[in-house]
């Protein structure tokens, strides 16, 4: 055979196996071993040493009893992967062969049949390596050997000449949170925690994509920035949704710009607004009429700025959607299991959908976690949920010599490249609390720094989040989406300007141990953190306990389930304040999640009648990531705590506020919609809790509520009540137009709950259907919580004298228990 003869053969044979293919190698057969031991054991992929031990019988769940401690020397050891795969000649006969590692947790040593390929040390960052010359016919021995990431960041802690706080943590480039927080145990993970690919391709493929967008009316005009590594200089085609674009690429590494006009999109909205329109691109590479590649994406069209500026008070920070200005409502998210890899898609969405359904539009993914899985922005895309993304740097400092910087920089693209195209993404945040651990936690006391080492952690600081991440995001992101913040908080709450500039965590109420009442002065322009804790459902507390559950507060399970030091302590006082305390455990639970979702509601309250000095409202936290007593609306389980219920009522686009001040009753009737409400009033009804009235008043005037706009209605208190008892009268508030249509409606008590005189509500349940039931009493039933294994629409309610409240139920449940807060004063 001649040279001219071979050559059209290898070209027909390269141009028959054009197509880029991907195959999992996750499936294959997995096994793992402590390196200090001979046995190999059955390993699955994605997970960590943690579920491959439990699977096998080795450990105990660490979530059960008091397991967690039983299970902290698999965080010192050292643990090695295997596994076998086949690989046909068809696949060598590609121009190219690659593996992928997608996630690598965290410190490891890749082998392929015997010869070091890489060593890696970033658990974010993903890894791609050309293997075709390693490889043969048949089979291919894979192995991957995992040091302590605990004990290299030991090792690394004892090159800088001064102790960092947190360490080793800040010296490793994991999910902090696994290191142990105020809510989540200490189970430092090691092994192979996302999908591990087998790539083959020839000629060219494309490597990343991105768009920029402006558009005048329904006319939008895109352009696609491509990235395409070319194996040979050459005439190719770029295929976008059936608009051809011929392109010239060199040998090597391409960026080409692309316009693409179109006409009919709708813009994305955020949940409250509109709908999230999504609109799916195919981005297809040939030449010679033949595919070499495709990417799908899926876009929505939306822009979003961060508006900062001066104003008497200090500087506005909100978010302008579409050019209009957004009160953010929302939370704080953590990762939802200390074993990232079990995590759902299932479990993700229900928990985005959670989020919307308790008309949230934002959620800000804390920097101590994991940037999500690809199914976490897919659900916040779909369902008009923003994101305020961190990256995962959190409560300590970080180094910034050249292997650190060089390593976050691989981390920072990789993550972006990722994650950029999703319309949710609406900020990139640089850390968080670091800007306040630096300045206010008193570490340099603490570890008797010398005044070089402090100016060089604060040198640190700045090169890491205020140069290098931001100067990343500049060559990476178009500039529609690059808005940066470089920590979060800007300034810790001790500090007044916390309130008047940027965006603050409060934690005046439980760090502070203030009332919730403070909650009403410490208004900050984005509170983006505060919060308090409350226990989970009772269900979830079962889940701690491996046998039969003994419900007790002084039961050593359930205290393990408390992760901060002096959390029942907290809980304790705070409920003396406001409640009753019971000492029966499930009436404590119950008061607990009332507690918690009572001060949430008083902040949120406060938040949304300062609008427009403050335009955003996170609460600390939406999950778990294991069952506990935490912060949490929604428990590890999936329950809707009381808080998250509360959420639901005090995020509503429409509502009614009441501000109790100077004898001065006012009432705040908000609109967090982009419509005119024109003639509206508020009436109210002076009630006992036995359903008698004891007069009505309300506005003489009808008035125009603007868009995105507040009504105020001053009353005095005096004329409102008289000398009626504070502790057995209500008030129930509506506003309505002329033609008696109702905008909102709530009611407002003058006392706290362990103050107020209930009566014994007589509660009845009548079913309407398999998946319907009515609630109904004769006086007030306050705080009505309903139990049983379903869902409830609507729960931990009052229920107003002589009315009725229809619940629907997620399934169909025999048995419904119940409780309100009358019951707990009888103890």
């Amino acid at each position: 055979m001649n040279k001219s003869i071979l050559f059209a053969f290898l070209f027909i044979q390269s141009m028959m196996n054009a197509q880029l293919t991907e195959r999992s190698l996750s499936s294959e057969k997995w096994q793992f071993r402590n390196t200090q031991e001979q046995k190999w054991l059955p390993a699955k992929i994605p997970g960590t040493v943690h579920l491959d031990l439990m699977d096998n019988k080795i450990i105990p769940d660490p979530f059960k009893d008091e397991n967690e401690k039983k299970v902290q020397w698999i965080e010192n050891e050292d643990w090695e992967y295997q596994t076998r795969f086949n690989v046909s000649s068809k696949e060598l006969q590609n121009d190219h062969v690659d593996l992928i590692f997608n996630g690598l947790d965290t410190f490891s040593e890749i082998y392929l049949n015997g010869k070091l390929l890489k060593k890696t040390d970033n658990m974010f960052r993903k890894w791609e390596i050309p293997v075709k010359e390693l490889l043969k016919e048949g089979n291919n021995d894979l192995k991957i050997k995992f040091t302590s990431a605990v004990k290299e960041g030991k090792e690394r802690a004892k090159k800088v000449p001064f102790t960092m706080p947190e360490s080793p943590r800040s010296f490793v480039r994991k999910a902090q949170y696994q290191f142990g927080w105020d809510w989540g145990p200490r189970l430092v993970t090691t092994g192979i925690w996302k999908d591990i690919q087998l790539k083959c391709w020839n000629f060219a493929e494309i490597q990343n994509i991105k768009y920029d967008q402006n558009f005048s009316g329904n006319i939008f005009n895109l352009k696609f920035e491509i990235e395409i590594n070319a194996e040979n200089a050459g005439d190719y085609v770029l295929n976008i949704n059936k608009q051809i674009q011929k392109v010239s690429l060199k040998k090597g590494i391409n960026k080409i710009s692309v316009p693409y006009k179109t006409d009919g999109m709708k813009l994305w909205q955020p949940n409250g607004w509109g709908d999230a329109n999504l609109y799916d691109f195919k981005i297809a590479l040939s030449k010679n009429n033949l595919s070499l590649h495709q990417k799908n994406i899926k876009i929505g069209l939306r822009t979003v700025e961060l508006v900062q500026e001066k104003d008497a008070a200090g500087k506005s920070f909100y978010f302008k959607v579409n050019g209009k200005p957004l009160y953010a409502k929302g939370t704080n998210w953590i990762p939802g299991d200390s074993f990232s890899p079990r995590m759902t898609k299932e479990k993700y969405r229900k928990l985005i959908k959670d989020a919307k359904d308790a008309n949230m539009n934002m959620i800000r993914v804390w920097g101590g976690g994991i940037y999500e899985d690809d199914e976490f922005y897919k659900a916040c895309d779909e369902n008009g949920i923003l994101v305020w993304q961190d990256f995962m740097f959190a409560g300590s400092f970080y180094p910034a010599d050249e292997d650190f910087l060089n390593n976050v920089k691989e981390e920072v693209k990789d993550q972006v490249s990722r994650l950029q195209n999703h319309p949710s993404i609406a900020l990139w945040c640089g850390n968080n609390e670091i800007d306040e651990a630096i300045v206010n936690w008193g570490y340099q006391k603490q570890f008797n720094y010398s005044k070089e080492d402090s100016l060089q952690i604060w040198k640190d600081y700045k090169k890491l989040f205020h140069e290098f991440i931001p100067n990343i995001l500049k060559e990476s992101l178009t500039p529609d989406k690059n808005i940066y913040w470089p920590s979060s908080p800007s300034i810790g709450w001790g500090h007044k300007e916390s309130l008047t500039e940027g965006d603050s965590h409060y934690w005046g109420v439980w760090w502070g141990e203030q009332p919730f009442e403070i909650y009403n002065e410490k208004v900050g322009r984005f509170m983006s953190e505060y919060g308090f804790q409350g226990m989970p459902s009772i269900d979830a507390v079962k889940s701690m306990f491996s046998g039969t559950p003994d419900l007790s507060l002084q039961n050593p399970v359930v205290k393990a389930h408390e992760k901060n030091t002096r959390g029942w302590e907290i809980i304790s006082e705070y409920i003396k304040r406001d409640y009753k305390v019971p000492t029966d455990f499930i009436q404590y639970n119950y008061i607990s999640q009332l507690l918690q979702a009572r001060g949430m509601k008083i902040a949120v309250e406060a938040h949304r009648r300062s609008k427009p000095y403050n335009m955003g409202t996170l609460y600390w936290q939406l999950n778990d990531c294991w069952p506990v007593v935490s912060w949490s609306s929604i428990d590890y389980s999936g329950n809707w705590k009381a808080l998250h219920y509360e959420m639901k009522r005090s995020f509503e686009s429409h509502m009614i506020s009441t501000e109790e001040k100077d004898e001065i009753l006012t009432f705040y009737v908000i609109n967090d919609d982009w419509k005119k409400f024109e003639d509206l009033s508020l009436d109210f009804d002076i009630m006992k809790f036995n359903g008698e009235k004891l007069g009505s008043a309300g506005t003489a005037d009808y008035e125009t509520l603007e868009p995105n706009g507040i009504l105020k209605f001053p009353f005095s208190l005096e004329e409102i009540i008289g000398n009626s008892d504070k502790n057995e009268i209500f008030l129930a508030i509506t506003a309505k137009d002329k033609n008696e249509k109702i905008f909102a409606k709530t009611h407002y008590f003058f006392s706290k709950p362990k103050d107020l005189k209930l009566t014994k509500p007589t509660i009845k349940i009548k079913k309407i259907s398999s998946t319907e039931i009515e609630i109904s009493t004769d006086v007030l039933a306050k705080d009505i919580y309903l139990m049983g294994d379903t869902h409830f629409s609507d729960n931990f309610f009052d229920l107003l004298p002589n009315t009725s409240k229809k619940i629907k139920l997620s399934k169909p449940v025999e048995n419904i228990k119940l409780m309100s807060l009358w019951d707990t004063f009888q103890n």
